[in-house]
């Protein structure tokens, strides 16, 4: 070995010697981490400086050279990469040539987490993946400085994952290297990290200097033999280890027989005496036995689930029909109730209906009472009294009536100011309510405060006069015949309440001035806010039907709303002054009924249309005249407790595909799949009847002629059960 080597040798030795030296002192340091990232940067730096001392070629030359600038690409340079925001610091050797997307590739690998997450930046601009070291003015041997982050710190952050043994040994370290006399080159040394553990083998020393050289086994990787695809299997891993191993009883361990001389005692000696044998029958019989037991009592426990499981479905069961029960009777006991608080206290039209009912009813009970039991003069003095009687009933009901109707036009001409007065509402887009008062809307506030107070009833004669002339100035402001006339009637009761007139006869000359008063303010032109709620009858001669009872042209509105396209028949008050007079009937059962079944209508379809059609007297007459007020199967005959259903389930209800049943009733028959195969056909054919005769009805309206299918109407005689005719005995009839 020349001299030369030998200094070589001596000043890399020496160098990683004092590598080691100041490894050993920055982990003694407690900031051990920045005191080797100072010193990386020293090392870059030194190699930098010995770069640019170095004669390199220009990057326009190389490129020029393909062979050169292929040379170039494959020369390395030291990167050093900080990760955001830990702050720890990886430096690597690589290949300038490569792209940014192979070094996002390795350190990924380095790092354990995926390369689609990582992210470079140089200089706080992010490097783009298809870029190399050498676009990015990294020098060959040289090195460069960039950022590393996460777009996913929650999920992949990034931490070394180099072991706790290698944290003190850096990953490049420079070497200064004698060239020639007097000249030393700066060289960058990558350390390359063992992925195993290698025996030392031994080597030899220098015996000059006393340096130590390693065998090349222990510093190049482990050869690893090539696969052959077969599996190969060792004597050692086939082969039984066997052990010897010997065995000294302890001293006090014999045998000892009795003999003359010597006596044992047998106190502590046992009696073993063999037991039964057992044989291979009689043990598998045994566990036969006992997995026999096991799985009774395993079914036994499995039938006492599925019984527990039972009692609480029929528990449920129980319970959801005596709910239903309750439910039932409960709606019974409320509409029984409602009924008899209407009849009590009636407050609408369908309760004086109901009023005129119970007076008819108790009328024919009487009547026919009287004439089984009376005959001649008595019969007709006690139809006499029986009528002085019903006439005295009709005007109690009647003052009901009125007083009824008395209030309810008080309550009427209040919600109408309100509505007048009511601030224009709209909802805003935060969810608050809005309200604005314009002009009109105060006018009208003002005009119903001055009606309320001319109504309201007061025994000071000054606040009276106070009021009149208040309303006298309002109507002032306008001159026409009605306001000349309230200024006339405002005088005349202030001239009478000058005279010390008493208060009660000046109530009729109240009320026409509060009547004029309200004629008032119902006049557009004087408050223009009461336009939107007044009804103007249509001028149109099509609106306008003839009533065959007063024999009056009204408008439509008048008249009961009906499927029929003719309103030539009679207006809202002769049909309910006839009804009084004459049949004094109740509708309002039929009218729940109607809703109820409108009401299932659009939870089963919300497309129907024929129960919206229908009107009340058409209830009543497929209740009355085709079912006969019972229900198909029990004959129940309680209004109050009947419901149209669909017959087929299938198709949407209407007059020829119904059933009238009772609530309990209803529920059961709507879960049936096909009428046919439970019903009889004695009883089917009787609903068939029905359902022709309300086809036959409704056929005759123009309306409900286009909901019918296309099925050809049958006559009823056709409908009849077949029987088989009997055949005559031809044996001759005996004379007689």
């Amino acid at each position: 070995m020349s001299e030369h080597g030998n200094n070589e040798e001596l000043e890399v030795e020496e160098e990683v010697e004092e590598d080691e030296e100041e490894n050993t002192e920055t982990s003694s340091q407690p900031g051990g981490d920045e005191v080797h990232a100072d010193r990386s940067t020293d090392v870059l730096q030194t190699v930098e400086e010995a770069e640019t001392q170095a004669d390199w070629p220009s990057d326009a030359e190389q490129l020029r050279d393909p062979q050169r600038k292929e040379n170039v690409g494959n020369s390395t340079a030291t990167v050093k990469v900080v990760l955001v925001p830990e702050g720890h610091m990886m430096t690597v050797a690589f290949a300038i040539g490569l792209s940014i997307k192979e070094l996002k590739c390795h350190l990924a690998s380095e790092l354990r987490v995926p390369a689609e997450v990582l992210q470079i930046s140089l200089e706080g601009r992010v490097v783009e993946e298809e870029q190399s070291l050498i676009e990015l003015g990294v020098r060959p041997h040289g090195s460069t400085r960039m950022e590393m982050s996460s777009t996913d710190p929650t999920t992949h952050p990034l931490r070394p994952l180099r072991p706790p043994e290698h944290d003190n040994m850096p990953d490049v370290i420079t070497v200064r290297v004698q060239t020639d006399e007097g000249e030393f080159q700066e060289v960058v040394v990558e350390i390359e990290r063992p992925r195993q553990w290698k025996p030392f083998l031994g080597g030899y020393s220098h015996r000059l200097t006393g340096v130590e050289y390693h065998h090349a086994s222990v510093q190049t990787l482990h050869i690893r033999r090539p696969d052959r695809g077969v599996v190969v299997f060792s004597r050692d891993t086939q082969t039984v280890q066997l052990k010897s191993q010997t065995q000294q009883c302890p001293v006090d361990v014999s045998s000892q027989t009795s003999t003359v001389g010597c006596y044992i005692s047998s106190m502590k000696d046992k009696l073993i005496s063999p037991g039964k044998y057992t044989t291979a029958d009689e043990y598998h019989e045994r566990r036969l036995r006992a997995v026999i037991c096991l799985q009774s009592f395993t079914r036994r426990w499995l039938a006492q689930q599925e019984v527990a499981r039972l009692r609480r479905e029929r528990s449920r069961r129980v319970a959801w029909l005596d709910m239903q029960d309750r439910m039932r009777a409960e709606d019974k006991e409320k509409q029984l109730r409602d009924r008899r608080q209407r009849w009590m206290n009636p407050q609408t039209r369908e309760d004086f209906n109901l009023k005129y009912q119970a007076l008819e009813k108790w009328r024919c009970e009487e009547e026919q009472r009287i004439n089984s039991s009376l005959q001649g003069a008595e019969r007709k003095v006690a139809l006499c009294e029986l009528l002085d009687q019903e006439t005295q009933l009709i005007g109690a009901i009647e003052r009901h009536r009125i007083a009824f109707q008395k209030d309810n036009y008080h309550r009427s001409v209040r919600n109408f100011l309100d509505k007048c007065a009511a601030p224009r509402q709209w909802r805003a887009a935060d969810g608050r309510l809005m309200e604005k008062e314009s002009q009109l809307t105060i006018r009208a506030k003002e005009l119903r405060d001055l009606y309320n107070n001319i109504n309201q009833s007061t025994d000071s004669q000054d606040q009276r006069l106070s009021v009149l002339m208040k309303l006298k100035h309002t109507v002032n402001e306008h001159k026409c015949q009605l306001t000349r006339e309230i200024v006339d009637l405002i005088d005349r009761e202030v001239d009478l309440m000058f005279r010390n007139l008493n208060t009660k006869d000046l109530e009729g000359l109240k009320r026409r001035i509060s009547t004029l008063f309200l004629q008032y303010i119902k006049t557009p032109e004087f408050n223009p806010e009461v336009t939107k709620l007044l009804k103007y009858p249509s001028k149109s001669k099509n609106n306008m039907a003839l009533c065959l009872a007063c024999h009056r042209y009204l408008p439509s509105t008048d008249f009961r709303p009906s499927i029929r396209t003719d309103l030539s028949g009679r207006c809202r008050h002769c049909t309910g002054l006839d009804n009084i007079a004459r049949c004094r009937e109740d509708l309002s059962c039929y009218k729940n009924i109607l809703r109820r079944l409108r009401a299932d209508e659009l939870q089963i379809n919300k497309e129907t249309k024929i129960p919206f059609l229908l009107q009340v007297e058409d209830v009543q007459y497929l209740v009355e005249g085709v079912w006969a007020s019972r229900s198909a199967l029990s004959a129940s005959s309680d209004l109050y407790n009947l419901v149209f259903v669909r017959w087929e389930h299938q198709r949407d209800w209407s007059p020829w595909n119904c059933i009238l049943l009772s609530k309990e009733e209803a529920p059961v028959h709507m879960v049936v799949e096909d009428v046919h195969e439970v019903y009889g056909p004695t009883f089917i054919h009787s609903i068939n009847l029905k359902h022709m005769q309300a086809r036959r009805h409704f056929s005759q309206i123009s309306t409900m002629v286009k909901y019918m299918d296309s099925q050809p109407t049958v006559a009823l005689g056709n409908q009849l059960i077949s029987k088989p005719i009997p055949i005559p005995d031809n044996t001759p009839a005996s004379s007689h």
